[in-house]
């Protein structure tokens, strides 16, 4: 390559400047592309249409993304590709801020960019910056090239040429991995009908990596608590807030899939805090867990983090805005409480899989039951239907005092025995002791025991009898099941 001179006053020296901010350090293709869809965003577009295709057989791909927002004026179109160039710079009401989002994102993906812009339906507007020409000792010109045929309307096209950086050989491929992330990222705005993503002409699905609108057999994720809030300073003085969601997934609905099912909903996998600024996900991980590392039971709850663009500092954004770096007076405001309440979450999900192993063990005693039911005295009035009762047998904390309660519904006579109460630990604790058959059989003769105990009171509670036709009737009701065992 031939000397190129530059002046001594000039600040950047373009054809080395160019070539060091392919490096810019996008993490992906989608973190990349997600600054074009933020400038339409905050272009007030409603529609964004994505589009990748090789232009040339074994050639490399070209990805063009249109949007119908408000388009730009032509002073505006010659700065969109400056470095710091935005009429928005520093702002702190939506995405952009520093005006190097398009410029670095397009350039660290493509050796070409071109921008084309029209507003009311009149004549488009086209800048663009070529890598190649650029390290050749070409000038950057960035005047505004008029293109006649203007599309209706308003909005904005961005082609990116010479896609060399994307590493997927198929594009179908790539494809289904911009699905993913971009669903991920811009949920809120999919999910709220705001923005209707389009890549190839199939629309974008919201993904909520909490899982709170997923319907996996009829059951989705619930959140575990009301939402934090967090009232915080700026570093201008203004106040505002952080909030954080825990939501838990139900385990006893859901430890049952297989794990490829587990891994395409997002349950296996999916630990962890995503972190959304102005609605939109920029980083997901392990953040602002204090001491707490991920471990086991960690998939069964997820943690989301929104903030407003005003608490940058707090966040340590960066101009790609991807990945956060909490300051010291963030991690110490949320991180003692966060780190609790996932520790908490944390002993849920173990005890609700524990939950689980406890009521697969008591469907011996829970199938006997029901073989003695048909024979024993009927409970009137439990629900629709007739013929004898279903029962079910779990185990959960409850009240210190209370050694186990019973309810009817539909009629299923469903047990529930006090993790917390002495008689837990008496009644179990030995079973581990014995030999597994047994411990079956005494197993068994416990939860029939307490089986017929739960049915009398529920049957005297309901026919208004005293304790010695109680103790009557629980006696004949755990002799008849045990005659079944």
């Amino acid at each position: 390559m031939a000397q190129q001179n530059h002046r001594k006053d000039d600040l950047l020296v373009s054809y080395n400047f160019i070539r060091a901010v392919r490096e810019s350090g996008y993490v992906s293709l989608s973190t990349a592309l997600a600054e074009l869809v933020d400038n339409s965003l905050q272009a007030a577009a409603t529609e964004v249409a994505v589009t990748i295709a090789r232009p040339v057989a074994g050639g490399l791909p070209e990805i063009r993304v249109e949007d119908n927002g408000e388009g730009m004026s032509r002073s505006e179109i010659e700065a969109c590709l400056r470095f710091g160039g935005s009429s928005r710079f520093d702002e702190r009401q939506s995405f952009g801020r520093f005006g190097m989002g398009l410029p670095a994102a397009s350039l660290s993906q493509a050796r070409r960019v071109e921008v084309t812009s029209w507003q009311n339906g009149k004549a488009a507007n086209q800048v663009f910056l070529d890598v190649d020409a650029i390290v050749a000792g070409a000038p950057v010109d960035l005047r505004a090239r008029r293109r006649t045929g203007g599309t209706t309307g308003s909005g904005c096209l961005v082609v990116w040429q010479s896609c060399d950086r994307i590493e997927y050989r198929r594009l179908a491929w790539l494809e289904r991995a911009l699905r993913r992330d971009l669903g991920r990222m811009y949920r809120r705005f999919l999910s709220n009908g705001d923005l209707t993503l389009t890549i190839n002409g199939k629309r974008v699905d919201p993904i909520d990596p909490l899982l709170l609108t997923a319907n996996v057999e009829g059951h989705s994720a619930r959140l575990a608590f009301e939402p934090l809030r967090y009232e915080l300073a700026s570093s201008s003085g203004e106040t505002a807030f952080v909030t954080v969601r825990f939501a838990m997934l139900p385990v006893h609905h859901w430890h049952q899939l297989d794990n490829v099912t587990k891994r395409r909903v997002g349950i296996v996998g999916g630990a962890g805090v995503s972190i959304l600024r102005a609605g939109r996900e920029i980083a997901s991980g392990w953040h602002l867990m204090g001491a707490k590392r991920k471990e086991n039971y960690d998939d069964w709850w997820r943690c989301e983090i929104e903030f407003d663009p005003v608490l940058d500092e707090h966040f340590g954004i960066t101009i790609n805005k991807q990945g956060v770096r909490p300051s010291q007076m963030l991690q110490e405001a949320l991180g003692p409480e966060l780190e609790s309440i996932a520790r908490l979450l944390n002993s849920r999900a173990r005890q609700a899989f524990e939950e689980v192993k406890f009521r697969a063990a008591t469907e011996t005693s829970c199938r006997i039951a029901e073989a003695a039911d048909l024979d024993l005295p009927v409970i009137r009035r439990a629900g629709r239907g007739s013929g004898g009762l279903s029962y079910r047998i779990g185990s959960q904390q409850l009240p210190v005092g209370t050694m186990f309660t019973s309810a009817l519904k539909r009629r299923t006579l469903d047990v529930t025995l006090n993790v917390d109460h002495p008689a837990f630990a008496a009644l179990y604790h030995p079973l581990q002791t014995l030999s597994d058959e047994a411990a079956g059989e005494l197993r068994v003769a416990l939860e029939l025991f307490l089986l017929s105990l739960a049915r009398t009171t529920t049957l005297l509670g309901r026919d208004g009898q005293n304790c010695d036709t109680l103790l009557q009737l629980w006696s004949r009701t755990y002799g008849r099941m045990l005659q079944k065992s």
